[in-house]
Formats: C-alpha cells, structure tokens, sequence
C-alpha cells in the first residue's frame, strides 16, 4: 500500500479555519456475549514485530513528535497500549490493526459491525478512524467515526460502521491522536450486526411500492417562484419577486410566500424588492440570507440584459419578514452562495448593475453580520458565469462541479477546485460536453463523507441542442480527482408540442432537479430538452452504493426553466414552477411519495435528548424500534436547479436497544453550521418524519496546536493552476445571456435565438414551431428581424401575411 494512503491527513490554508473541536457526553452501549470478536490480539497481550503488539502497527504522518508504548496499566489482563503526542504542527498517530490478510478482519459488503474498545485519554483530540481494503483498488482511508471525550479512568466506547462498501473485503482501524496529550486503549472489539428482518409490507398498489406516487396538491402556489427554501420549522419560503413578468416589475408587485406542508396554506409575505433570481442560504441561525437580484429587465431593443442590485436581505422565520443588511460590493443577477465551515457564506458570479459579469467574489462574516468590504476579500478576479455550482470539500476549498446557468461553460475543462487560502484555481478534468452542461444538476453524494459528486444532464440555451443524458461522478479523495463517465440517465417522454411521445437517441434533459433523499439515495426530477421547450416526464432514482439509477414514477406536471424540487420533513419530495418560453407559469404543486414512505410502518424517533449539538458530540436519541443508520440531512436552498449546501452526513450509531447514541462529526466542512434534519432509518430504508437539531459551531479550539482530523485527499492535483488574475471590472457578457431574442414579444416571452435543432430555418417552419407552442401574438420590437418572423414588415411576427409569404 502506497504509504501516503494509509494515515495521511490534510491541514490546509483554506477559507475556514476547522477545529478539533469539544466532545460531548460519550455514552456506551454493552457488546453481545454471544457475538465472536473479529480482533485478532484485542487486548495486546501477544508480542509482534517493530515493538508492537502482535497485529498492530505505528501508523500516522505529520510534524510531530510522539512515542508509542505497551504499557501494564491495562483495562484487563497485562498491556494495554498507549500513544502520545509532545509536540504537534499538523498529522497525527495512530496504533492501527496491521493492514494484511492475516490480521485485518475479513468483512461482508452491505453489513455493518459494531466496534468496541476501553481507553483513558488527556486529550478530546482524538478520533476512531477506519481504512478499508477494495479488492481492486486496495487499502485506503474510509471514514472518522466517533470522537472520544478526555476520561481519566477506564471507559468504553463503542460505535457501528455505516454499510460496507462494495468491493470491501477487510477493514483495519484504531484511536486517532491529533492533538497533545495521550491515549490509552485496551480490549477491542468487532462484532457484525444481526440481519434484521424489515416486514414485507405493502401499503400502496404494486406500481405504488416499486416506483412511488406523484399527487397533484388540490391547492396551487399562489406566486410565480423559482427560489425554495426550507426552513427550520418545516415550512418552505417560496420567492418571486417579480416572478419573471415585466408588468410586476413596472407595477412594484414583488412577492413571496411561506408554504405549511402540515395543512397545505400558503401565506404571502411583503417583499421589499424584485428578488427574482437572487441567491440564498440559510444561516447557522436558521435565517435565510437573500443575496443581489434584479435591478432591471434587458431592453426592448437587446442592447441591455438583465441587471443585478447590490442590496441584500435576511428573512427571519419566526417573524416571516425580511430585514435589510449592508449592501454588497458588487450586483450579483444569478449568483452562488456556499456557507462554510465557520459560518460564513462565499457567493461569486451574477451579473453587475450594468448587465456585465461580476468577477468580484464576496463574503458573508457570521461573526459581524454583514458582508465585508473589498478589500478584506480575496479575489482572483475570475468570472464564474451564472449560478455556478460551488460545493464546500472536508479541508475548506470548493469544488466547482460545471454545473451553472446558461450557455457556454467556463475556460479549459469546465470544472474546478478553488482553494481560498492560497487564492488559485486548479483546473479538474473529465467532465463531458463541458459546454452542454448548462442547468444540469450537481450533488455531494451520501454520505458527505465519501466526498464524491454526481452531474446529470445539461444542455445549452445558446446552441440549442437535445439536452443530453450524461452523467458524471468524482471522487474528491483522490490524490488527482477526475471526473468518470456515470450511467446515462434514463429516458422517459417528451412533449414536443403533438403530445408525449418516448425518448429517442441521447435525448435527455436539463433543467434538472436532485433532491438527497433519507435512505442514502438520490432521487432526480424534472426538466426538458430545449431551451424553455418540450418538457421531460422522468424521474429516477439513484443509488450511490451501486452507481445505477433505477426509474420511477414521474411527476405528471411539467417542470423545465423556474422549476425546483426539495426534500420536506416528513420524508416527500415536493416539487413546484414551470417557465416556459411562453411566459405562462405553472402554479401546480406536486408532491413524490417515495415507494420507503409505502412499506408499512415508519421508526419514530421518540426522544431527542438534546436538539443543541456541537462538533464532536455524542448525541443520544431513543427510538421505538430498531434502526440501521441516522443522518442529518441540510434543508433545501434551491433555485435554477442548483442547491450547491445540500449535503446528507452520515451519524455512526451507538446502539443499546432503544437508546441509540450518535457520533457526530468533528469537522465543520462535512457539515456548515445550522438547523439540520435528523432522520432514522430502519434496515428497509424506510426513515423516520425528521426532528430538527442545530448543529453549532466551529467551537473553540480544543488547544492551540488542534486542528480538524482531515485525511488528505485531492492533494496532488495534475490540473492548470492559476493565481489572481490582473485586476479589472467586469467581465464582459452578451444582453442576450438568457438565450432569448428580445426583438419579439415583451420581456418575459423567450423566443429561442436558436430553435432546436428539428426547426428549418425558415419563417413558416419557426412559426409552426412558436404557435405549437402557445406563443400568441408577438410583437415586432424595434425594425430589425433577425430570425425573419416579419417579412411583411407590418411589426407583428408570424402574422398571416408573413407565413403565406414563406
């Protein structure tokens, strides 16, 4: 095994400083009897090589200085094993089970085991970390699962792994030490968990249970929104703003509602100005943060696009009003938002006040309140385009997937990872058709661990081709991640104005959505084949433990441009908007009951001790019956088919019958500070309604020389690197960015400045197109007619007259 692999880590200079942060009340669970330890020499009492025990081996990496010795003070029979740390810069120790077949215990893919050990400890830095063989890669680092809190006398501790991973034969592990002082550990244990048997019931049809059911809500959103948010009391907020009309804008009618899943009401809510498409995130406090949106529709004669303010807001759920902040140093029409590790919230991209593109990056501070001023920014002076998709890695950069809003995609291969601290962008490769990767969907796939990310679909409003049915998966462990083709998404039906007809070909769709959902898996929705035409009836469901999407049910309504799904508490899908280039909306609300919510009876969580959780806590719930895995899931801040915060962090599980304790994470980069859902799941997958918890922090660090226990990965790359660019303004961008020709009909009708590729270019054939579409009556702006809709010149496109003459 390359050595580097085996118990590296990473400290990096990044935009957030992450903590080994306090441990919570450790709570234990007692092993079975009856249960066979899979430990060969637990308890150290056999003599090996290198001056380690039989089986173990000294493991770590870093700058520090440390020893490792058998020592008699032992939980039970003569030795026991200690690690120390005098002096530490970064790395850790670790005494881990020897990585061969003759010592590391043997493991079934897809069953979980319970660990055990006793220890003493001086220092709260220090973690149970496991590293997994693959048969066909080899060992390598899975997972941290528990922190242990300091004990001066003799404790146990004990945790279950998540479900094996394919292609897992072997797994080794031990007690991390990242921070001065020592640990003292005797008395391992692994046992595998009994197979529970789920009930094999069905509460639906058939089709029910093996796909799920859409239901069409009998009341429909009262407001033309394209922004949902979830909030920390189970209600969604549902912006507008304009809603995408001119004649709202003109008239000052901006608006906003809060949606009731519990009894199906909306609520609307005064909104101070035209949020239409803002950007937004909840904050750790459970306030969403409203960033930019528009100042101004492009001009009649396409010489002005779109305009985006600099003022920005915060919505408050406990009064359902907004609040102004200070402004930011830029206007940002369409821009991304990411909360960090500490809190903070990094947006870039959008377009400025005048229509140009924002190479400005800002910064949110969760300390002061407010957005900071320019110069307290650090700024390559790089444009990012439109809403592109920027997700938070475990050691503080950012991930730039490819996903983002229409058009071309960025420069060189249309991915990226950003590192703050050091201020340089490094090109990542292997994403396909990086230029058609317009309004496709990325995700950080479950568990938020595995640091892996899936895109799906995408086309292009620019050049107008079949949106395509590629996706792509990459595994940010790797020393040089890359992005590898995935499966191709399934193919459903598509409305090309005649009625539903199947999928041929590589038609797929953009304007995706990809909603995480309780079970581990990822359920994706929506779309359409062409710029704001020909809606997608397909959704599917994919599972990231076997990399295949399996088909279900689709949601009946269409749902392309303005269009957004997201997860409720109770474990639906709930799905809303549609925008076609018509300028209709639709105001139909859709929920997905997944086939887990129809297999009989659902775990409850009972009890949770605490909903006040800091990193590094063991949290205890109690359920009323037994459950395979926990998590805590982000609520949705979704719009443009981009939600770059929604993640699904796995909580290893301590179990004692009905009381499970709960591992939570010590590194604030897997999971941002705020309000989070905790779901319980059983062996079936089928999970519990969510309770709210607020995760807090970072917290103070547990001493001056801690940090994170983050193992290295993505640390080689081999990609172009770039530093800050020379500074300028702007970046320059089209008024026709939206992909729409302004010279016909008013704002908020998209006539395609390219039609898709089965349109001839002639007038009769585009207008056949336009009235199949419910365009209507389209108004002729200015003299020019560049797509030939008014030959007879009388300012009315597609009229009589101008058909008949060709």
């Amino acid at each position: 095994m390359d050595k580097r692999l085996v118990s590296r880590h990473r400290r990096r200079t990044a935009l957030v400083g992450v903590g080994a942060l306090t441990a919570g009340l450790l709570l234990t669970s007692p092993q079975s009897a009856s249960a066979a330890n899979l430990i060969k020499n637990p308890g150290f009492e056999t003599a090996g090589s290198d001056d380690m025990p039989y089986c173990w081996k000294k493991s770590g990496w870093g700058d520090n200085d440390f020893t490792f010795e058998t020592v008699a003070d032992a939980h039970s029979g003569s030795k026991a094993m200690k690690v120390t740390l005098t002096r530490r810069v970064d790395g850790d120790r670790k005494a881990l089970i020897t990585e061969s077949a003759e010592c590391a215990p043997v493991v079934t893919p897809g069953k979980q085991y319970d660990l055990g050990l006793w220890y003493r400890s001086t220092t709260p830095d220090t973690s149970v970390t496991l590293f997994r063989h693959d048969a066909t890669a080899g060992w390598q680092y899975w997972t941290d699962l528990k922190t242990l809190e300091m004990a001066a006398g003799w404790t146990e501790a004990t945790v279950r792994t998540p479900e094996v991973p394919a292609g897992t034969d072997r797994i080794a592990w031990g007690v991390s030490v990242y921070g001065t002082g020592s640990v003292t550990t005797d008395d391992y244990t692994m046992d595998q968990v009994a197979d529970p048997v789920p009930d094999p019931v069905c509460t639906g049809t058939a089709e029910e249970c093996a796909n799920g059911r859409w239901d069409v809500l009998p009341t429909q959103n009262p407001v033309r929104s394209m922004h949902s948010v979830v909030l920390n009391n189970g209600k969604v907020l549902l912006i507008a703003g304009s809603g995408n009309s001119e004649q709202m804008f003109e008239a000052g009618t901006f608006t906003s509602a809060v949606y009731d899943p519990e009894n199906g009401t909306y609520k609307q809510i005064p909104t101070p100005k035209d949020m239409f498409c803002a950007g937004h995130v909840q904050l750790q406090d459970g306030r969403v943060l409203v960033m930019s949106g528009n100042k101004g529709y492009p001009s009649a004669d396409g010489t002005i696009g779109y305009q985006g303010y600099k003022d920005s807001y915060i919505f408050d759920p406990v009064t359902e009003a907004y609040s102004r902040t200070n402004d930011m140093n830029d206007g940002h029409w369409y821009p991304s938002a990411t909360v960090l590790g500490n809190g903070d919230v990094i947006s870039f991209g959008g377009l400025k006040e005048d229509s140009t593109g924002s190479v400005t990056a800002e910064l949110w501070s969760d300390a002061e309140q407010k957005w900071l001023e320019l110069w307290k920014v650090n700024q390559t002076w790089s444009y990012w385009g439109l809403y592109p998709s920027m997700i938070l890695m475990q050691d503080g950069r950012l991930f730039y997937s490819g996903s983002h809003v229409f058009g071309n995609n960025i420069p060189g291969t249309g991915s990226a990872i950003y590192d703050y601290g050091a201020n340089t962008v490094t090109q990542i490769p292997g994403l396909q058709k990086k230029d058609e990767r317009d309004q496709s969907a990325s995700v950080l796939l479950p568990p938020a661990q595995d640091q892996k990310v899936l895109t799906i679909g995408g086309g292009n409003i620019d050049s107008n081709p079949d949106a395509n049915r590629l996706t792509d998966v990459i595994d940010l462990k790797q020393p040089n991640p890359s992005y590898v083709a995935g499966p191709p998404l399934p193919q459903g039906t598509v409305d090309l104005g005649n009625g539903k007809v199947p999928q041929t070909g590589n038609q797929g769709k953009m304007y995706v959505s990809a909603v995480l959902l309780p079970d581990g898996k990822v359920l994706e929705t929506g779309g359409a084949l062409h710029n704001r035409a020909d809606p997608v009836y397909e959704s599917s469901i994919y599972d990231p433990a076997t990399g295949t999407f399996d088909p279900v049910a689709a949601d009946p309504e269409e749902r392309g441009y303005h269009s957004s799904a997201f997860l409720l508490p109770d474990g639906r899908v709930m799905a809303t908007g549609d925008n076609p280039g018509n300028g209709s909306w639709n105001h139909d609300v859709s929920i997905y009951t997944p086939p887990y919510l129809l297999k009989g009876e659902r775990p409850k969580i009972t009890s949770v001790i605490d909903t006040e959780w800091t990193y590094g806590d063991t949290q205890r719930i109690t359920v009323d019956r037994p459950i395979a895995k926990a998590e805590l899931i982000r609520p949705a801040a979704v719009t443009h088919s981009s939600d770059p915060n929604q993640r699904f962090v796995d909580l290893p599980l301590s179990v004692d019958g009905n009381n499970v304790d709960l591992n939570v994470t010590s590194n604030p980069n897997l999971a941002p500070p705020g309000w989070y859902m905790l779901f319980a799941v059983d062996a079936g997958g089928v999970p519990s309604v969510a309770k709210w918890v607020h995760l807090q922090g970072p917290s103070a660090l547990s001493a001056t020389d801690s940090s994170a226990h983050v193992h290295d990965f993505a640390d080689n790359l081999k990609g172009k690197v770039t530093g800050p660019g020379k500074k300028r303004i702007s970046q320059k961008v089209s008024p026709t960015v939206s992909g729409c020709d302004r010279h016909y009909g008013s704002v908020n009708v998209c006539v395609p400045t390219d039609f898709p590729p089965t349109v001839k270019a002639t007038t009769k054939s585009r207008c056949d197109w336009l009235k199949k579409n419910d365009y209507g009556r389209l108004k002729v702006n200015g003299k020019d007619d560049p797509l030939r809709l008014d030959p007879n010149k009388d300012g009315v496109a597609c009229g009589k007259g101008d058909v008949t003459r060709r």
